[in-house]
């Protein structure tokens, strides 16, 4: 399932479009996002990831409200972004439409598969 996994490396995060932040509880890294800027009008949650010790106590909540924050300051009309379909990633889902992510068709070069889905967070409102 290699080529239908789109996560940055560090070169990818280190991209002059690319705004990458990371949460931290005292000196342990709890949780990680990026942003990456389509063009001037739609950004692209990237790499959201909270580290196994810092799963459900709200890293990742607050990692994605501040990059939706992020996003609406820079005037984007939609934030979107793939993830997978397996059961691993059922937690994150719920996070992403618990914040108002909708599914929505495939975006930037993305292509449909049975092994990623796209969801789109409207911030035009």
């Amino acid at each position: 399932m290699a080529e239908h996994a789109f996560a940055l490396d560090a070169t990818g995060l280190s991209a002059a479009t690319v705004t990458f932040w990371t949460a931290w509880q005292d000196d342990v890294l709890a949780g990680f996002g990026a942003l990456k800027e389509l063009d001037g009008t739609h950004g692209e949650v990237k790499s959201m990831r909270a580290a196994p010790a810092a799963r459900g106590t709200g890293v990742g909540r607050n990692i994605l409200r501040h990059i939706i924050t992020e996003a609406r300051k820079r005037g984007y009309a939609r934030v979107s972004l793939e993830t997978g379909t397996a059961a691993l990633h059922a937690p994150a889902i719920s996070l992403y439409r618990s914040a108002g992510f909708v599914p929505c068709e495939p975006f930037a070069d993305y292509r449909a598969s049975p092994h990623n889905q796209f969801m789109s967070l409207d911030l035009s409102n």
